[in-house]
């Protein structure tokens, strides 16, 4: 078996950027990836600013002799274009309006009195306070996102705020799935004799779309040897990727193994990972083409073992970053934390184990009292896993790795 580190690299090193991207509405843009630099048209604030609420002035006119009383000469609302600030005089200014040409600080309004048309300056400010220099934040010419990005709600914002309408990002990743397993039942129908809820179909899907990858769902296909492979062929056409659960161990009813080694090939199979041990990565071969010639494309190939949490975990791990690179991300690798195991875990597993904990109140980690592969509860009342070597026991007070799940689902 190959450790969880082989078998990513193993994973990653055949995955490149697909081809093909598209020009599309900034406001349409959330979570696809980028394919190109944006790159800023502009400064950004394009003028000088206020930062506060108060008056513009000029510091020069605050005399030794200590008066600071100036004439209000102008009025400043956002978005509305100042005249040059007379000498001797203050403007009254807004919060995000545009300083006027000679004035080189701001006054906050808690710091004034007024009178009349008059103010009087409680503070002697030094040049440059509560201005917003032009071009503080984004620099004209500069890259302010570069390709390979994500585009998270913040990202868009900040796209927007140098006036991009539209971005160049990847089509989205193409992904085929099917579930094997004459026991799988959908909701809705009667649950026949020995028969299971087709749970690992909902969360696949969710995880997939989160993605934002273009899903083909082929449901649940029987579990015959003949069919798989039926639906393996017709999987192949016009998909990036193949993402099966169920049939991958070498059980007599586990077809999936089989059909792929007829359909394509098997580059990996086993991982000393618990949950997940059997995950099998290959390729399917897509059809000639019509014109007759032979064609050597292929489709990626997943296969995720059945056990709920055990494809759920192997999902994460290994396939969320498979397509995030196919997506065209350059970075993808989940950020983990340092933190305080409040438990103890005297067995220890030859295997990579990964243990669904949550974060406790005084900022330990709490164990799901059950780890089987079988409990999906695990999933929802865990906030992620903890990262265990193989043959290592855990001690309450000890320092372990934890990977959270708002850094594996997105």
């Amino acid at each position: 078996m190959l450790s969880t580190a082989e078998a990513l690299a193993t994973l990653l090193s055949a995955a490149s950027p697909i081809t093909g991207t598209e020009s599309i509405p900034t406001l349409e843009a959330l979570n696809r990836v980028l394919s190109a630099d944006v790159i800023s048209p502009l400064d950004v604030p394009p003028m000088n600013t206020s930062s506060m609420d108060g008056y513009a002035i000029r510091t020069e006119d605050l005399t030794t002799d200590g008066n600071r009383r100036l004439a209000i000469s102008q009025r400043i609302p956002a978005g509305h274009a100042p005249e040059p600030l007379k000498p001797g005089t203050a403007a009254r200014i807004f919060t995000g309006a545009t300083v006027p040409p000679g004035a080189d600080a701001i006054v906050m309004q808690e710091q004034t009195e007024t009178s009349g048309n008059e103010v009087t300056l409680l503070h002697s400010p030094a040049p440059g306070e509560w201005i917003t220099a032009q071009g503080a934040d984004i620099r004209s010419g500069s890259i302010i996102l570069p390709a390979g990005t994500r585009l998270t709600p913040q990202a868009l914002g900040l796209a927007a705020s140098v006036g991009c309408a539209e971005l160049q990002v990847r089509r989205r990743v193409k992904v085929a799935v099917f579930f094997t397993g004459d026991e799988l039942t959908m909701p809705g129908e009667p649950l026949k004799p020995g028969a299971i809820y087709n749970s690992n179909r909902f969360t696949l899907r969710g995880l997939l779309e989160n993605l934002g990858c273009d899903v083909t769902d082929f449901g649940i296909v029987p579990d015959k040897l003949d069919a798989t492979r039926a639906t393996l062929r017709e999987a192949a056409q016009a998909h990036d990727l193949i993402l099966t659960c169920g049939g991958v161990s070498v059980g007599e009813e586990d077809h999936v193994k089989p059909a792929v080694e007829a359909e394509g090939r098997l580059s990996m199979w086993q991982i000393a990972m618990k949950p997940g041990k059997p995950l099998a990565f290959g390729a399917v071969r897509r059809a000639a083409q019509q014109t007759g010639a032979a064609s050597s494309d292929e489709t990626f190939f997943i296969g995720l073992p059945g056990n709920p949490v055990s494809s759920f975990a192997t999902f994460l791990l290994f396939v969320r970053p498979f397509v995030l690179l196919l997506a065209g991300m350059r970075t993808v690798a989940p950020r983990a934390l340092s933190l305080r195991a409040d438990f103890t875990q005297k067995k220890a597993d030859r295997r990579n184990e990964f243990l669904r904990a949550r974060i406790n109140a005084a900022g330990g980690l709490d164990l799901f009292p059950n780890q089987s592969s079988a409990v999906l509860t695990s999933t929802v009342w865990g906030d992620g896993v903890i990262d265990n070597p193989p043959n290592h026991a855990i001690s309450v007070g000890e320092t372990v790795r934890f990977i959270p799940f708002s850094e594996l689902l997105n």
